[in-house]
């Protein structure tokens, strides 16, 4: 379960839930930047290089079954989940919660607190040098590698990420997509978690089923 810009891996009990529920195990972790993480990694684009460690951690455990492994992110996660799942080929399924395609290019209609939390985490020194970082988080060149199936859910009023980055990721993606983009859901869809929570975890259980 890969975390948002804002979010740590302390805060996922209810995302988890629904999991659990159906009989998957969850691992909730901070990447770079992220919780724990952010005293001493900065937010990174290839969020494909920490996925790898915490599946190779998988494959190290035997009370897990490494060849049935999902991945879930939400808001800025919603970009580290596709963007590993692009590259790591061990991901059998991947759920993207209202994340970006392009940071920069949504870098400037961003909230204030948004783009100093960003600049604060990616360790920037300065407003241009975290327009540069942000630069890094990108799906443009990526998103056709990834052939896992896709479930990509985006709210239509969300006022910091446009569903639209959504819809970009799903159209240029070369798997199979399920779309879930609720007309009157704000960010990560959090007014409408029952049009979504429960149907996505039902997907990645017969995903990995």
């Amino acid at each position: 379960m890969c975390m948002g810009l804002d979010s740590a891996k302390e805060e996922m009990d209810s995302n988890e839930a629904v999991f659990l529920a159906r009989g998957m195990a969850t691992l909730a972790f901070d990447g770079p930047g992220q919780g724990e993480a952010e005293y001493d990694l900065a937010i990174r684009g290839d969020y494909e290089a920490p996925v790898k460690d915490v599946v190779d951690y998988i494959h190290g455990r035997a009370d897990l079954d490494p060849s049935r492994i999902g991945l879930w992110g939400v808001s800025l996660g919603g970009y580290y989940a596709p963007r590993a799942a692009a590259f790591e080929k061990r991901v059998k399924a991947c759920i993207a919660l209202s994340g970006p395609f392009e940071w920069a290019g949504i870098y400037d209609r961003l909230p204030a607190l948004t783009r100093d939390t960003f600049r604060a985490r990616s360790k920037s020194r300065s407003e241009a040098e975290s327009r540069e970082r942000a630069a890094a988080l990108s799906m443009k060149d990526v998103a056709k590698n990834i052939t896992c199936p896709l479930f990509v859910v985006a709210g239509k009023q969300d006022g910091i990420v446009p569903w639209q980055e959504a819809e970009r990721l799903a159209a240029t993606a070369s798997g199979p997509v399920t779309r879930c983009f609720l007309e009157d859901a704000n960010h990560v869809a959090n007014n409408r978690i029952y049009r979504y929570r429960s149907q996505s975890a039902d997907w990645m259980a017969q995903r990995l089923a």
